[in-house]
Parts: structure tokens; sequence; C-alpha cells
């Protein structure tokens, strides 16, 4: 993994880049649904669970049907052929309103009088379904009713009460019915229950509660402000992902993991970012690679990511410079606990020599400049000839030059470092970065043509699978203190 990002990262500095947006794929799409699996994991088991017991409150009914037939009834035994065809064209225009017809309550006011039914025919209307299939004499009563028994005779009582009603009581006293009604196929007490239906109401559940859950991921990945992984920076910003650091105390620390813990995981990670630094193209002219830090917003880590990152390279034995040009809000002296009284103020507002600033921290390699007391003119001063003298001349001198700048919603002092060649580090914090603020960065950038370098994702997940033997391999040379720490954790 770490060769990949290597050259995603040396191929980046001679590509010309390509536009981030480029419309959603189906690998996106997984990305998301990845990105969010807890989400729908939790929606599919509420919808489900929604739909279980629904389900399993809803009261169980049986339903049963009778069937009628519709024939013609003719007065006159000897009824030629066309008086039967207009016999069945009248059927077939009549039937079509039985079903109605069986719901009123001349049909069924019988009915509960007759079985002693506790209750009217309007609630009794609620339980039947009367249809008439298209193109026949059928009529079909279906009854549900909470007993079985019950239903069936209902349904017959319905079946008899329609069929009374249309022979005797459509026309007047004395004449006869032309329709009959007969019933072919009486209503038997069910064995199985109508509702509720399991099978269908737990397969409605299961995909339901999918497709819920594969929105509601869709939605909160569209409506999330901030970055929760490397997909969401990537989607912005079209740089490699040269670092991922994950959240743990010992950054909180006050010196480099890479000098207090240098068996860690987290110690690895910087000299991971540290391998992937040194394939990056020094500056024209010279042997130094200048890299500058910086984040979209503030408390996303540059700091902490800038010290450790200076420590993995002087690891090495290269000669490294750090540079606090944060002059609005120093922080590496504080960060790694060393004097930050004087500094880079000092020397830019002529106060004071570089050799009086500039300190050794750790190794003979390492130094570092602090920013020194904040000044009133912080832009001016990083803007001055002075500063570009500065960085110049360090270059001559040193291998590497750690630039921490301030965060580019603040300011984009970043853009005045990369005038001299450098490379842009932007650190981005998992729940922290806002999408927005880092999509105007991003834009602006590309508008100066100076685009995004590289990104370190601080406070990355933690890959449970990558470190379940980690203890073979880290942590030999921990300190007690860390060891305590682990098995704490663990």
């Amino acid at each position: 993994m770490a060769e990949n990002e290597v050259n995603r990262y040396s191929q980046s500095q001679s590509q010309t880049p390509v536009p981030a947006h480029e419309g959603m794929t189906i690998v996106d799409l997984l990305s998301i649904l990845r990105k969010h699996i807890i989400t729908i994991a939790v929606t599919f088991v509420v919808i489900l669970g929604v739909d279980i017991l629904y389900t399993a409150m809803s009261p169980v009914a049986y339903t049963t049907t009778t069937q009628l037939f519709a024939t013609y009834n003719s007065s006159n035994d000897s009824a030629n052929s066309s008086e039967q065809y207009s016999g069945s064209s009248y059927i077939m225009s009549q039937i079509k309103s039985y079903p109605d017809l069986a719901k009123t309550q001349s049909v069924l006011q019988p009915v509960v009088d007759e079985l002693k039914l506790d209750t009217t025919p309007i609630s009794l209307a609620s339980q039947i379904t009367v249809t008439n299939p298209t193109n026949t004499a059928f009529v079909n009563i279906a009854v549900t009713d909470a007993d079985p028994s019950t239903a069936a005779r209902i349904a017959n009582g319905v079946a008899a009460s329609l069929s009374n009603v249309v022979e005797k009581s459509l026309y007047t006293a004395g004449s006869n019915s032309a329709v009959k009604l007969s019933i072919v196929q009486p209503a038997q007490v069910p064995t199985k229950q109508s509702s509720p239906k399991w099978s269908l109401n737990i397969l409605v559940g299961v995909l339901g509660g999918l497709i819920i859950g594969i929105l509601a991921a869709l939605l909160k990945d569209v409506l999330s402000k901030k970055i929760q992984d490397e997909s969401d920076v990537t989607d912005i910003v079209d740089a490699p992902i040269i670092g991922r650091v994950v959240k743990d105390d010992i950054l909180a620390g006050s010196s480099p993991v890479v000098v207090s813990e240098p068996g860690s995981p987290i110690a690895e990670d910087f000299r991971r970012i540290r391998t992937n630094l040194s394939f990056s193209t020094p500056v024209e002219g010279t042997n130094c690679r200048l890299v500058v830090v910086t984040s979209a917003g503030a408390s996303e880590g540059k700091t902490t990511i800038s010290v450790n990152i200076a420590a993995a390279l002087a690891e090495d034995d290269p000669r490294v410079l750090l540079i606090d040009a944060d002059l609005r809000h120093p922080s590496v002296a504080h960060k790694i606990d060393i004097d930050g009284s004087a500094g880079l103020t000092h020397v830019l507002s002529g106060q004071a020599a570089v050799k009086d600033v500039i300190q050794r921290y750790w190794k003979p390699n390492l130094h570092i400049i602090p920013a020194g007391p904040k000044p009133p003119n912080a832009s001016t001063l990083l803007n001055s000839p002075l500063m570009t003298t500065l960085v110049a001349n360090a270059m001559q001198q040193y291998d590497y030059i750690i630039i921490d700048t301030a965060p580019m919603v603040v300011a984009n002092d970043a853009v005045i470092f990369m005038k001299q060649g450098g490379t842009l580090e932007m650190v981005c914090r998992r729940d922290q970065t806002l999408k927005r603020d880092l999509h105007e960065i991003a834009d602006e950038l590309e508008t100066l043509d100076m685009p995004v370098t590289g990104v370190i994702i601080n406070c990355a997940k933690e890959n449970k699978k990558a470190l379940e033997n980690s203890n073979y391999y880290y942590y030999s040379n921990s300190s007690p203190a860390e060891k305590n720490r682990k098995n704490r954790k663990s």
C-alpha cells in the first residue's frame, strides 16, 4: 500500500491535474455504502423490527369464499335461442352491479338477524369482498373474520341473502326475476389464517429495510458537512493520500511520537509519510525538499503532524529544519516544550538574526525556528523579502524544510512558500474538517495554479484487522508507560 501511495504521489508532481468531479460511479456508490454501513445496519434492524412487531400485533383473521353463478330465469319453458341470447346479455349487464348490491342493507340485515351477529350491516360490509370476474357470470363473496366458522357462516348467509334479493325483491310483486343466482361453491371453514401474512411481511420488511437503509446512507452522505474518511477528501481535492494518522493519546504529549514512542504503530504512520515525502521533487537548483503543511480550519492537528514529520525525517539523519510560520497562533514551541520567546517574528522584524533564534532539538540534524511572539502584522512579515531570503538560504543548507503555516480559512500564507517551489500538504481531520471549507480552498488553489500536493488524514479510523497481530510487530521497544497504556486499552 505504501508503494502505491508513493507512486501516486510522485506521479502527481509531473502530471496535469484531472478534475475530481466526474459523476458517481458504482465504485463511488459502494464506497458511500461501506462508509455508512452502521447507518444502513441500524436502519435495516429498525425497519425489520417494526415490521415484525406490526405483524405480531396484527389480529389473526381467516378468509373463506362462496361462489355463485347467474343464469337466465325464463317463465317460458320453450324459450327460443333468441330469447336465451337476450337473457344472457341482460345477465352480463346486471351482474356488474351485484358486488355493490351485496353490501347493501337489504342484503346484509337479514344475515345479521339470522346469524344473530353482534354487528351492523355497515360494519359487516367492511368484512366482505365481492367480485365479478371479467366476462363471467360468477359472483365471488369473500368474508374475513377472526373466527373461521363464523366467516364461513357469514359467507354462505350473504350468498343466500343476495340470491333471495335478486330473485324476489328487485321486481314488483307477482313478477319473476329474469336472473337466478345459484350457489355453486359454498364456503368452507378455513383451516389456515389469511392474515397476518408472515412470509410476505418479512420479505417486505427485509426489502424495505435495505432500500430505506441505502437511502438513509445516501442522504446522510449528502447532508454530512464534515469529512469522515479518505473518499470525502479525494472527492474534493485531486491529490493522493500520503498518510493516515489514527487518534491516540500519545499524540497529545510534549514530544513527537517518533521520539517518545519509536516502536509504536503511530510512529510507523509518520515513517510512512516520511517515505512518501522522500519521493517528492526537490526545489529546482537545490537538493532540498520544501514541505508546506497547512489545514482547512483550526484545530485539525497540522502542528502535531508537522513536528512528528520533522522528527521522522530527522531519524534518517538528513538535515531538517522546522519553521513555525503560523505567526497568528504559534504552537510548535509549546508542542515540543522548547523556549518560544524568541523566533521568526524577531528575525523578520530585524530584531534578531536566524542564528539567534534557531534551536537544536533531539538530534544535531533537527533544527527548529519557533514563531516567537504574535506580531500585529503577520501577513506583512511573511510576505517580506526577508522571509523569501531566509527560506532560500535555508534550502542551501538543509535536505528538508518543514513549514507549519496558518489554516487556509484564516490566511493563505501557505501560497507564499509555494511560490518558492514547495509542496503543499493538507491536513484533514476526520469529523472536524468542513467539506465546504475544503472545497473553497481547493478551488482557490486550483485558480492560483498551486494545487494541493498531498493529503494527510488525521484522526483516521483505526483498521482493527490490520492491528490484530500488531503486538508481533510493534511495542518491542516501547516505554513502560506505553506498554501500560496498551494494556489498559486491551
